[in-house]
């Protein structure tokens, strides 16, 4: 199984995309496939002294930033290391590829290079939330601002199947995100999404409220993915905040860095690495883009996992029910 790995994706490419790259090829026997400029990422790899049979380099002499517009960055640069790594999964020269370059990008080249999963109106990105009781999958974080219920019914299928996959979740709790937990509550789309998924036959528990994601009262929750968005942006500054602080209590706290170290790693993104697109036909992992070594290592584990478990062709069923009205 081979992962193909944006090298020239995120903040700190190339250098701790490659770093990262070769830890899971050390330490997780992954296979991966470098793509990028070629030059800058044997310089990595020579100041970094590694060498490992299971890391290999695939030219893309472009790059399409961070920042810049999706549509207009892919026409112009049809070399980038975004769309070459795509086309390794399109080819079945790679089981999945991995980036933490501009995530627009990624997604439209996604789309446009490996198809939707047929019956799927959007596809949509989800994010694995650290919980009290586990990791919990939040989708849409962003690939869907303005939705229909339909979309949510089928990203609350398509992330059942993924937390039953990867997480051994027999029958995944699925909630809808919403600002109480009565069914009358909410907007148009969330009542009208509510009615689908009480009757999709998925372990529907109903509504939750922000406040609950972290607290696991659900293995799934689906919303929009301009609220998810906002959620995620909004859970992130937290998190960013709350580390900080514990940070400097570590600083000045001796006794208590054993207890303030296991909060800091509970808190920390790159756990996970990695959030899923699904509804398109590979596996594709966006990783953020101040993704350090330890992150994009993280992402790869994850890619390898979907792979390994057919995360794509578990979702195929779904390319047999109609879309809903």
């Amino acid at each position: 199984m081979k992962i193909a790995v944006d090298a020239m994706g995120g903040d700190y490419a190339p250098l701790e995309v490659v770093k990262g790259a070769v830890k899971a090829a050390q330490e997780d026997q992954a296979e991966v496939l470098l793509v990028g400029r070629e030059d800058a990422i044997k310089d990595c790899l020579s100041r970094l002294q590694a060498h490992s049979d299971l890391v290999s380099i695939i030219h893309a002499s472009q790059v399409v930033e961070c920042g810049e517009p999706p549509a207009a960055a892919l026409k112009a640069r049809p070399d980038s290391s975004i769309a070459v790594g795509l086309n390794l999964v399109k080819d079945g020269r790679a089981s999945a590829f991995v980036s933490a370059g501009n995530s627009g990008a990624v997604m439209l080249c996604a789309l446009l290079t490996l198809g939707k999963l047929e019956g799927i109106e959007r596809p949509a990105l989800g994010m694995l939330y650290r919980a009290t009781s586990g990791a919990v999958l939040y989708l849409d974080v962003g690939a869907n601002a303005d939705c229909r219920p339909s979309f949510l019914l089928q990203f609350a299928q398509m992330g059942n199947t993924y937390m039953q996959r990867l997480f051994g979740i027999s029958r995944p709790r699925v909630a809808l995100l919403s600002n109480g937990a009565e069914e009358t509550k909410g907007n148009s789309l969330v009542r009208e999404s509510y009615k689908l998924l009480k009757e999709s036959g998925l372990n529907f528990i109903g509504n939750v409220e922000g406040h609950e994601i972290p607290l696991g009262k659900a293995d799934v929750v689906v919303t929009d993915g301009f609220t998810g968005n906002v959620v995620l942006k909004a859970a992130e500054g937290f998190s960013e905040a709350l580390l900080t602080s514990l940070r400097q209590l570590l600083a000045s706290r001796n006794h208590y860095r054993p207890a303030l170290r296991a909060v800091a790693r509970w808190l920390d993104y790159t756990e996970y690495g990695g959030v899923p697109l699904l509804g398109v036909k590979g596996n594709v992992i966006i990783a953020h883009g101040r993704s350090n070594a330890r992150a994009i290592r993280s992402a790869i584990r994850t890619a390898q996992r979907a792979a390994a478990q057919n995360v794509v062709e578990a979702t195929a069923p779904l390319e047999e029910r109609p879309a809903s009205p």
